[in-house]
């Protein structure tokens, strides 16, 4: 079995073991714990708790130099080792793997931008080029740059600016480059913040920088007035390897035909502590697991929390790639926890039916996010679809043909008058003005939906990890995982087994 084969143990050297003198909390055997019920565990999430593990990521990452916990890093290695502490404090109940992983990582080392005379708050591109170019003119690109025609010839030796929105940075880099540009210029459509992000790996593309959405509007406006403005830019950074950890803990009790899978990652990008994005999911899976040992399980039920998704969802997809497909076909359901405590929030739940954007998952995807409306739905909260576009580490499991569903209250995206109405907040500003910077911190995390989201996973893990009732059968593991609306048949459930004992009858 591929699974596992580069799973290792990492001591305690170089790592930050926060709960390192714990007493294990030693807990009966698997048939004396009471059968997992969902009101006692949904009632045994609480707020405090949530925000003790977010406040100890922040402190992780701020003891450290770059104050971050950028995969590969000081303060992701620190991290690792905080959930594998916590969840082996929790006794035998779960088996705690370190999957190692090895990818390559780009640390910017200097970025800086003038124009016109002024000099410019910037910032570099992950898997950007290095680059240093003196009194370069500026053209603008026209409409967003996605189309090759949308750049004028006019570009050829100089700096195309680019407006951000509706296609990659690589496709417009791309575009700008074939027509000669020698760098390239990215500002935000957004209000809040700095153009940036990731290229994707490394590549041969040209230089490029990001600018505010105000200061690349000031600059196209000289520029579409007939002013010839010039620029001056360096960027430089290194790309290097990284190795860092998935940590995976498997319940030992339960069906392991019939598998439970929840994740969050653990990494933030180099900016900052990410104690949102994604301190938040990983705490909420966090806390479910510490709850959920107090019980007796029918499914096993597995907890990820998955390094490098900053870098491209590397490590949910290194370990998809190296399961097989026997394993991979044990997960009924997969759910993915990506920012579910952002300041100027939405109550989004993975739109897996496809009704609100004509993309739907594999069976079971859309039963799973009827569980989750009907939470909401009896606490009288609204809730939306939220795009099932697999940016985030449900998208490898996607692939490779399993349900998926999550939580999610938005990252870049603005909020709409209608969501201001129900939730409060500010139409037309991000959901969170503080992605990917450095105040993505503990004071970022909006309270109410981190705590009434968490208290959701509770509920879906509690429904499933006692009973698949109603949830249909795994398609073969070649099927299209990500097709429009209605092309999956449903199918009837599986047989169950008993957690302690596969010849006794299952609990409900």
């Amino acid at each position: 079995m591929k699974g596992f084969s580069s799973t290792m143990a990492i001591t305690a050297t170089g790592l930050l073991a926060l709960n390192g003198n714990a007493e294990p909390i030693h807990y009966p055997s698997k048939c004396k714990l009471p059968l997992v019920k969902d009101k006692p565990l949904v009632n045994s999430i609480h707020l405090k708790d949530l925000l003790k593990c977010a406040q100890d990521l922040e402190d992780i990452a701020y003891a450290t130099p770059a104050r971050n916990r950028v995969h590969g890093s000081e303060g992701h290695h620190g991290t690792v080792q905080y959930f594998k502490d916590t969840l082996e404090s929790l006794g035998d109940y779960y088996k705690v793997e370190l999957q190692e992983f090895t990818t390559e990582v780009t640390l910017a080392s200097a970025q800086e931008f003038s124009a016109g005379g002024v000099t410019y708050d910037t910032d570099s591109f992950e898997f950007g080029n290095n680059g240093t170019w003196t009194d370069v003119p500026l053209v603008n690109v026209a409409n967003l740059g996605c189309d090759p025609d949308d750049v004028p010839d006019t570009v050829a030796g100089n700096v195309a600016l680019i407006a951000r929105g509706d296609c990659t940075f690589v496709q417009k880099i791309t575009n700008a480059g074939a027509k000669g540009a020698v760098a390239a210029i990215i500002y935000n459509n957004l209000e809040a913040g700095v153009a940036s992000g990731t290229l994707g790996g490394v590549n041969d593309l040209i230089p490029l920088g990001g600018l505010t959405r105000a200061d690349g509007l000031a600059l196209a406006e000289l520029i579409e007035a007939g002013e010839t403005v010039t620029s001056s830019g360096t960027y430089w950074a290194y790309v290097t390897e990284a190795t860092s950890h998935n940590v995976i803990a498997t319940s030992k009790y339960g069906d392991p035909d019939n598998v439970l899978f929840l994740g969050a990652h653990s990494d933030s990008v180099d900016k900052g502590p990410g104690i949102n994005d994604n301190g938040s999911g990983s705490c909420g899976i966090l806390t479910a697991a510490k709850a959920l040992s107090k019980y007796r399980t029918n499914a096993q039920v597995k907890f990820a929390w998955w390094t490098a998704e900053e870098e491209g969802l590397l490590g949910a997809e290194h370990f998809v790639n190296t399961s097989t497909p026997e394993d991979l076909a044990k997960i009924r359901l997969y759910l993915n926890f990506d920012m579910i405590a952002s300041p100027n929030y939405f109550l989004g739940i993975y739109d897996g039916d496809g009704s609100r954007f004509n993309l739907s998952g594999p069976p079971g995807s859309d039963v799973a996010e009827h569980l989750f409306e009907d939470f909401f739905a009896a606490r009288n909260l609204t809730t939306f679809g939220a795009e099932f576009s697999g940016r985030s580490d449900y998208g490898p499991f996607l692939d490779a043909g399993v349900p998926c569903s999550g939580l999610d209250t938005g990252a870049d995206g603005v909020k709409t008058e209608e969501e201001q109405a129900i939730y409060g907040g500010i139409a037309g500003e991000t959901y969170d003005q503080n992605y990917h910077s450095a105040a993505d911190n503990f004071t970022n995390l909006a309270h109410f939906p981190f705590e009434i989201n968490a208290k959701a996973i509770s509920h879906v893990v509690a429904t499933y990890a006692k009973s698949w009732e109603g949830f249909p059968a795994r398609l073969p593991s070649n099927s299209t995982s990500v097709a429009r609306r209605h092309l999956y048949p449903r199918n009837s459930s599986v047989p169950k087994r008993h957690s302690c004992g596969v010849n006794e009858l299952m609990e409900y």
